[in-house]
């Protein structure tokens, strides 16, 4: 039913998602598993990715594990929820998060894809096309793994952030040390190599240090420092683990 109502115009979409949410409840009824990003339990939380994952979606929301870690991350330990005027930069927005930040941020809030007309700018992020210091927060995650010139990227993003600013800069971390090879072009090449086929490199934990080397103040957030034991799994953050980067300019303090 998700595929489905991907292809409806936005109309429908608010029409049916409501009965579609409805029927997941019931299919799913249980207080397990709970979602943050929504506020909805369940029994269990969906299977997802290329290769499947169990207990990885929220059946409301679509929210995975670093979604719901990070929306808890924003909640504890940033001002993002301050009742304060933001100018806000979502660069691939995830839809779980989209609709809430909307609401909360009005025309601060601006969305920005390369490739999806759905957003409201097309933007190459190694190129931005505004000012220095346009924006208070940054979100820009799974993305810099497609991109070739990731460190030009970086350096984008901390020239648009503003002094005071602070961005969440996530990537998968599926390798001791980054691996890249602009040689291997063939989609299916990239698949076995970098995970995907539009993938054009795997980062290690020395992903940090490149942020670094862009320009960033990197503070690194574990779900261990975050959470409890039992929160990890009711949350079902047991898979799927990754870092929250929070990364600011290097004239501020993190």
């Amino acid at each position: 039913m998700t595929i489905f109502l991907r292809k409806l115009p936005e109309s429908s979409k608010n029409f049916l998602r409501p009965i579609k949410n409805f029927m997941m409840k019931v299919c799913y009824y249980g207080h397990k598993r709970y979602c943050p990003v929504c506020g909805n339990f369940s029994r269990k939380f969906r299977h997802f990715g290329l290769l499947p994952r169990e207990d990885a979606q929220c059946v409301i929301c679509g929210a995975l594990e670093r979604h719901r870690f990070l929306w808890v991350y924003l909640q504890k330990r940033t001002n993002l929820f301050e009742k304060k005027p933001k100018h806000v930069l979502h660069v691939a927005a995830e839809q779980c998060y989209e609709q809430t930040f909307r609401e909360l941020f009005g025309q601060g809030y601006l969305t920005a894809d390369l490739h999806n007309p759905a957003a409201m700018v097309k933007m190459d992020i190694t190129n931005i096309q505004y000012p220095d210091q346009s924006f208070d927060v940054i979100f820009c995650n799974h993305v810099l793994e497609h991109i070739h010139n990731d460190i030009l990227a970086m350096s984008e993003l901390l020239r648009v952030l503003k002094n005071d600013g602070w961005a969440i800069l996530l990537v998968p971390i599926t390798s001791e040390k980054t691996f890249e090879d602009p040689t291997i072009t063939n989609p299916l090449d990239r698949r076995d190599a970098f995970g995907q086929e539009d993938h054009v490199r795997r980062y290690g934990p020395d992903y940090a240090d490149r942020l670094r080397k862009a320009g960033f103040l990197v503070k690194i957030t574990k779900s261990d420092d975050l959470f409890k034991d039992n929160e990890i799994i009711e949350f079902g953050l047991s898979q799927g683990k990754q870092n929250i980067y929070h990364c600011t300019k290097k004239s501020t303090n993190v």
